[in-house]
């Protein structure tokens, strides 16, 4: 009988003991809501400033950035430079792509449990419109949902982004290809094209979703960043910028010197870059930098509480 009670009592014990750690791990389990400090950089790689420039784009690279009660939402946009052959300004497929992606999260039209949704949308918006805009693009976007402190994002082509942890890149987008320096790509090809121009649906583009936390930095970037500069240049890079209450100047700072560095090694012909390296591996005899546009949208989870103006 007494060794009987005294198991009662101790699975009484574990009982309350477990009940009492979960309400712990309850109470402190963060409930602050997220943002992201965003700052952006980018080069196009005609050395002369375009006459024509115009804001959100460098050279045929587009990006925005966009925030709506639910989400925190950045995207680029890598045009194809081919259609310049046709007297077809390459900039403007992804630069009109990447306007109406910012303004239907802005307008709340946006599910941020799937991005690809607004890239479908966009797109869709585009093809309908009484004069379609020719052209094309890659796209990717990233939104961290404020509450649920998690990133969604969707990625077609071989643009792409970097979650960064403790100075460790903990996720990397996969890029998308049909073969060498091919990437999958949104197009709007004319009549006389339709059929001859390579265009992948969007329902293509690679989702997923992970969980963040306070201090996590999020790189997107096109392939202009990605082929002239591995993760441990990005990386070492990103280990200058600091963490203190004047973070939008560090994150703005810290862009745009990735994007600078890229720039110049994409012009150095005795570098051996991904790009090279990724060609050797194919057997393509490649040595230097890839001249191209870059672009770098460069975002710190940051809580609400920490930083009370966010807009860079």
């Amino acid at each position: 009988m007494a060794s009987g009670l005294l198991g009662r009592l101790a699975g009484l014990s574990r009982t309350f003991f477990a009940g009492l750690h979960t309400e712990l791990q309850l109470k402190t389990r963060p409930t602050e809501s997220l943002h992201l400090v965003t700052g952006s950089s980018g080069f196009s790689k005609t050395i002369s400033q375009s006459p024509t420039f115009k804001q959100w784009t460098y050279g045929d690279d587009a990006y925005f950035v966009a925030k709506n009660r639910t989400a925190d939402v950045i995207g680029v946009a890598d045009g194809v430079g081919g259609w310049r052959n046709y007297g077809i300004d390459p900039s403007a497929f992804p630069r009109s792509l990447m306007e109406t992606c910012e303004r239907m999260v802005r307008e709340g039209r946006f599910n941020a449990h799937a991005p690809a949704t607004v890239i479908a949308a966009s797109y869709y918006e585009l093809q309908e419109m009484k004069t379609p805009l020719i052209g094309s693009s890659t796209a990717c976007i990233v939104a961290l949902h404020k509450k649920e402190r998690r990133i969604y994002t969707a990625n077609l082509g071989d643009s792409g982004f970097l979650l960064i942890r403790d100075d460790k890149v903990v996720h990397r987008s996969q890029e998308q290809q049909h073969y060498f320096n091919t990437p999958f790509q949104l197009a709007v090809a004319p009549p006389s094209q339709a059929g001859l121009v390579l265009s992948d649906s969007p329902d293509m583009a690679e989702s997923s979703s992970f969980d963040v936390e306070e201090g996590d930095i999020i790189l997107l970037g096109t392939d202009g960043l990605f082929d002239n500069m591995n993760e441990d240049m990005i990386l070492d890079c990103l280990s200058k910028m600091k963490d203190h209450r004047d973070s939008e100047v560090n994150v703005q700072r810290t862009a745009h010197h990735i994007a600078e560095e890229a720039y110049q090694l994409s012009f150095d012909q005795d570098y051996l870059s991904p790009f090279a390296l990724s060609a050797q591996q194919r057997g393509i005899d490649l040595k230097g930098g890839k001249p191209d546009d870059i672009t770098v949208l460069l975002a710190r989870v940051s809580s609400c509480s920490n930083d009370q103006n966010v807009e860079i």
